[in-house]
């Protein structure tokens, strides 16, 4: 069981994506359809879906769009991260709509892509807050320059589970590794924050990166978080930019040969398993 927490579908006709200005290697369709062929061959079993960041005003249109992708015949789709905007007055009603949705999974807000004022605002923490005690989880998909952003709001909410997206975003073809290793150790240290080992493919050189050149950031994460609290997902379509989902899925069992077979269903399917209620059995 392979367990793909980190999945992205692009339909420009259905739906808004202001960001796509601004990535032309990205700015196309990328219908479900293209991922599930690269899915089944490469073993993925079960699918997060996860939000897009389209225009805010349609973060609900997006869930009922993705309830359709998992209707679909034979669909890997069992759920949904939803957009959010906790700095807004209407995210109280997007949590009760989304509370009542049990494909709803859990919330994102980007954060790398705006203000560093926005993640430390008194509505946006009061309203993380909010998540304590309930089922939703929040991911942080932030720079490595913003680990303390990170870590301020893991805890000013320490009932929350929160999910650090993409190993932390290394910069991994011109990046600062022994920056990010440290900042990643600290981040460790709140149970609260689990990791997701997705997609870091597209942060290495396209040309020339291999399952060693992966291989450090992965082992510091699973050496960090320990095999109990990670997960893996594949970022799709942005891993297409450093090879694709073949490529990232035969990267993932080089670099984990020799892991034993509880390692591996712990970080492939268990604890996304117990982390969204997922009611998976092997």
């Amino acid at each position: 069981m392979l367990v793909d927490t980190h999945l992205h579908i692009i339909d420009q006709s259905r739906l808004d994506y202001p960001w796509l200005s601004g990535a032309p290697s990205l700015n196309r369709d990328f219908p479900y359809s293209e991922y599930a062929r690269d899915a089944l061959r490469s073993g993925v079993t079960d699918v997060l879906f996860m939000e897009v960041d389209v225009a805010p005003q349609q973060i609900t249109s997006e869930i009922d769009f993705v309830k359709e992708q998992a209707a679909l015949p034979d669909s890997l789709i069992r759920g949904a991260i939803s957009a959010c905007r906790p700095e807004d007055q209407g995210f109280s009603a997007l949590l009760e709509r989304s509370l009542a949705d049990s494909f709803v999974k859990g919330f994102r807000r980007i954060l790398h892509t705006v203000s560093d004022d926005i993640s430390q605002g008194a509505l946006f923490r009061e309203n993380v807050r909010r998540l304590s005690g309930t089922r939703l989880t929040f991911d942080i998909c932030m720079f490595p320059r913003q680990q303390p952003l990170a870590l301020a709001l893991t805890e000013l909410a320490p009932d929350v589970t929160f999910i650090l997206d993409h190993c932390g975003v290394p910069d991994i073809k011109d990046g600062d590794f022994d920056g990010w290793k440290r900042g990643i150790s600290e981040l460790a240290a709140r149970p609260n924050l689990m990791a997701k080992i997705s997609g870091i493919v597209a942060y290495a050189d396209s040309d020339t990166w291999s399952a060693e050149t992966l291989r450090p950031y992965v082992e510091h994460i699973i050496n960090c978080f320990g095999w109990d609290r990670v997960v893996w997902g594949s970022d799709w379509p942005v891993c297409t930019l450093g090879g694709g989902l073949l490529a990232w899925v035969a990267a993932t069992h080089a670099v984990l040969e020799g892991c034993s077979n509880d390692e591996r269903e712990a970080l492939f399917w268990r604890n996304a398993n117990r982390i969204w209620n997922l009611g998976l059995s092997a």
